[in-house]
């Protein structure tokens, strides 16, 4: 299941700078996370769905390196999305 129209453009509004912003990195960090959130919720249910589990690993590995360029870049927003998104980190 991936995230419906309504749920990205709500994303974008609160962690991107403007209502259009979907290429910022803080945005599409939100997205992630929220895509990974539910993948995690299908694998409760379907623990022997190996095919999205690499889809999973691969959707972490993305998020980890914007995560890693964004500390880079700027500090401030990195702790904020952290906080916010609540990502160990």
């Amino acid at each position: 299941m991936s995230l419906t129209k309504e749920i990205k453009q709500e994303l974008i509004e609160k962690y991107g700078k403007n209502a259009t912003d979907t290429g910022s990195v803080e945005s599409q960090i939100a997205l992630l996370t929220v895509r990974i959130k539910q993948l995690n919720a299908h694998f409760l249910e379907h623990k022997k769905d190996h095919s999205s589990r690499r889809g999973l690993l691969k959707l972490v590995s993305r998020r980890k390196h914007l995560i890693t360029y964004l500390r880079k870049k700027d500090e401030g927003a990195y702790k904020q999305i952290i906080e916010k998104l609540n990502i160990r980190k």
